[in-house]
């Protein structure tokens, strides 16, 4: 039986290429594999750019937050067809959407635990390793800046008392909200973020800042020390 041979994408119905379907029905009628194959342009010898990418979303449970979390090096060693500059630019894809979705909430007004959650998820969420974040916010709870405090190792951050008052007091904010992440995915407040929120609450009331949460966050989680009365 004669092999049968892979049609390239090039001799595809034209309301089946990816680009050509962007055009004649929109960008939302492509699927995930579809927008992928367009950024990475060609395939293999063995596969089309759309088979590629079926494959690479299959990997990642066909979810793009855990493709997000794939590095360049990853990305180049896992999958013939895809060198460095294709890497790149899924890559540079992926982020330029975490950024566009924070850009959403960057000056909104905080009322909940989830406006935080959903403030500091892209920030966060694809990180190996723990950042410590804090947020900034005026009288009307609305924010100010937020800024990195601390970053660490894949279990604990080292967290300066006197940097996050002084940051505070500069920006002459009403209130502020801390944010770290749990890489582990384990929302669970261990006994030194408990001990370190309480030292932060006590420190800040001297200088009339309330605090006015901490969120652990995680991939698809978050712990909320308001929420659960611990603050």
């Amino acid at each position: 039986m004669k092999k049968q041979e892979r049609i390239p994408i090039s001799e595809w119905a034209i309301e089946d290429r990816p680009r050509e379907k962007l055009l004649l029905k929109g960008i939302t009628a492509l699927s995930d594999a579809e927008l992928l194959a367009i950024l990475i342009g060609s395939g293999n010898d063995k596969e089309s750019a759309v088979e590629l990418a079926q494959r690479i979303l299959y990997d990642a449970h066909n979810n793009i937050n855990t493709l997000g979390k794939l590095s360049v090096k990853e990305l180049i060693a896992g999958y013939k067809g895809i060198g460095e500059a294709k890497a790149i630019t899924i890559a540079a894809a992926l982020e330029l959407g975490k950024r566009r979705k924070h850009e959403i909430v960057r000056n909104a007004r905080i009322t909940c635990s989830k406006d935080v959650f959903d403030f500091f998820h892209p920030i966060l969420s694809d990180l190996p390793y723990e950042e410590f974040w804090l947020l900034l916010l005026n009288r009307n709870n609305r924010i100010i800046e937020h800024v990195r405090i601390g970053q660490g190792g894949v279990s604990e951050t080292a967290v300066d008392i006197k940097i996050i008052l002084k940051t505070a007091v500069m920006k002459l904010a009403s209130g502020i909200v801390l944010c770290h992440n749990h890489p582990s995915g384990n929302n669970t407040p261990s006994k030194a973020d408990c001990l370190i929120t309480e030292k932060i609450k006590i420190a800040a009331s001297f200088m009339d800042i309330v605090l006015q949460d901490h969120l652990i966050v995680c991939d698809d989680c978050f712990y909320s020390f308001a929420d659960k009365n611990h603050l």
